[in-house]
């Protein structure tokens, strides 16, 4: 399969080793950004509620905006870099981002931020695929880019869990709208940064682009996260406005499939699917993220509501995780070189449910060294999983689908956190209200309005006073711990199920150098048709230039004709260094 790229002739030609490092700083940067505005609002929402007034739905928008509109356009970019170039993308991405982060920071009614998060978003999809498949490009070699895909699944981790941290300062000495400002001044930077360091590289998809197969994906992936975040924020899965989403997306999503499996030039390759290991690796990073986004949820809450932390020590509180996932990050690439992917991500899974197990002990009062153990075991496992999860499933595709398996992989990392939140939520709902229908003291009607959520109880609590509200405020807090126990309880035997999973994965770290020298190209899709396919393509040209030497000598024109060599043969596209000249 012919794949044009331009990334591993410039970095050869330049001397490659420091080029593609820095090359993945840059990229780093970008996603750093990225990851920290999915979370950096959520300590600012009671700052941005007493400022700018908005209902209720209104609140729910300005926080959904961001992740419902970059999950549902993840494939539609991803794809369109692997036709018009992923640079360009990227790039158009950054500008975006940047403008969109300014209007957010002074907006000055609910509407207006919520075009500007829902901007964010068009951005964030823009730039999230473009990163890891210029990413795939850039590192042809499998142990490389492990080392260059460990750092980059950490600094998503940074960016995640520095977000609340980070925002929590700037509200507490600034305003709300300068969680914003933060991106404007790195955008500033690294957008002419990407424009003379990133190499330009494509898909080798010479058809025209699926616009209705992209709209279809878009669509349906924006019916099915809306469905299933609004199961998270408490809706029944019957009600209409959950289960007409949840429908209509996954119908959608069938058109698309169809579409995708009877079109000559489809957006994503959908034999990719019928690769075990690629399965399996997508399956594994939404089980992880619904472990990880509904867990640190439910994590916040019980250390803002039950230990009474103020949210900047919350932040503080889950720093080892952080920690612990960049550790994981760091040694990654060395773990999938010693004991493979199979085994890399199935004891990254039995490590973060011994992590949540013991979690269980957690009670009404603070054990900072049992919360830091347990964080630190969390964020190790669930990074180790991730860590195996993406580079398997970015080496089984093939690397003219890298933007479109990119995209499969970061939409099915917002999937897993929307279920996370909707799955998780729904069972510690369901532990925790039964133990405030009986409060003694208490009238029914206060009862059912605490049952809602710990914060509510308090709310009700300190409405009714008294002897009252004391009972109320203890029973609640009692019956949050427990539906904390049991929502630990279901996701270790999630985890153990990812384990199980992981089984499916390859047992030993493949890197197919041979055939990639014989291809003569940064990347090859190791099948036995693409390698007929190959040698197709190097009998003919060899005819070719065996034509062109008989024509040479026949002209006795004197000039040396080169023997060509297969092995060291020229890229399709000549090789670029990403600027654009004068």
């Amino acid at each position: 399969m012919s794949v044009t790229t331009t990334a591993g002739a410039r970095l050869r030609a330049t001397g490659g080793g420091a080029n593609r490092w820095v090359v993945l700083l840059v990229l780093c940067v970008s996603l750093l950004l990225v990851a920290l505005d999915a979370t950096v609002l959520h300590v600012a929402v009671p700052a941005v509620t007493e400022d700018l007034r908005p209902s209720s739905t209104a609140l729910l928008w300005i926080v959904d905006a961001y992740p419902l509109v970059c999950a549902s356009l993840l494939i539609l970019f991803g794809t369109l870099g692997d036709r018009v170039g992923r640079r360009r993308v990227l790039l158009a991405g950054y500008a975006l981002f940047g403008v969109a982060s300014a209007v957010a920071a002074f907006a000055d009614s609910p509407a207006v931020l919520i075009a500007a998060r829902a901007l964010l978003g068009v951005g964030g999809a823009m730039i999230m695929p473009a990163t890891l498949s210029i990413l795939r490009a850039v590192f042809p070699d499998r142990r490389e880019r492990a080392t260059a895909i460990g750092i980059w699944t950490a600094v998503a981790a940074v960016g995640a869990a520095t977000g609340p941290v980070l925002g929590g300062f700037l509200v507490e000495h600034f305003w709300w709208g300068s969680v914003f400002l933060i991106n404007i001044p790195l955008m500033a930077l690294i957008l002419p940064l990407g424009r003379w360091l990133l190499p330009e590289s494509k898909g080798g998809g010479d058809g025209p682009w699926d616009v209705l197969g992209a709209l279809l994906a878009a669509a349906g992936i924006l019916g099915v996260v809306l469905g299933v975040k609004r199961a998270g924020a408490g809706g029944s899965v019957l009600s209409l406005e959950t289960a007409a989403p949840l429908l209509l997306g996954a119908a959608l999503l069938i058109l698309f499939v169809r579409r995708q499996k009877r079109r000559a030039h489809p957006l994503i390759d959908m034999r990719m699917f019928a690769r075990a290991a690629f399965t399996t690796s997508v399956g594994c990073i939404v089980l992880a993220m619904l472990a990880l986004v509904g867990l640190e949820l439910i994590a916040v809450q019980y250390l803002q509501l039950v230990l009474e932390l103020t949210p900047l020590e919350t932040g503080l509180r889950l720093l080892p995780l952080t920690f612990a996932a960049m550790a994981a990050g760091a040694t990654g690439s060395y773990t999938l070189r010693r004991i493979g992917p199979r085994r890399m991500v199935g004891w990254g899974f039995v490590l973060t449910a011994a992590a949540v197990l013991l979690l269980v002990s957690m009670g009404h009062h603070d054990r900072p060294l049992l919360l830091t153990a347990g964080f630190v075991l969390l964020g190790f496992g669930l990074q180790t999983t991730l860590f195996g999860a993406y580079e398997s499933m970015l080496s089984e595709a093939p690397a003219h689908s890298a933007g479109g398996a990119a995209a499969i992989g970061e939409t099915s990392y917002q999937l897993g956190a929307g279920m996370g939140i909707a799955l998780l939520g729904s069972v510690m709902n369901a532990a925790y209200a039964p133990g405030l229908a009986h409060v003694p003291g208490v009238p029914a009607h206060a009862g059912a309005a605490a049952a809602n959520s710990l914060g509510e109880a308090y709310q009700v609590a300190a409405r009714l006073g008294g002897p009252a509200g004391d009972a109320l405020r203890t029973a609640a807090r009692h019956a949050f711990v427990h539906g904390l126990h049991v929502t630990l309880v279901v996701s270790a035997g999630l985890l153990l199920l990812g384990a199980l999973m992981a089984v499916r994965l390859p047992r030993v770290m493949e890197c197919p150098a041979d055939l990639d020298a014989r291809l003569g190209a940064d990347d090859a899709w190791p099948d036995a048709q693409d390698t007929r396919d190959a040698q197709d393509t190097r009998d003919a040209q060899d005819t070719r230039d065996a034509q062109d030497t008989r024509d040479a000598h026949d002209a006795g024109n004197g000039a040396a004709v080169t023997a060509h060599v297969p092995a060291s043969r020229e890229p399709v596209e000549p090789a670029r260094s990403g600027r654009t000249r004068a």
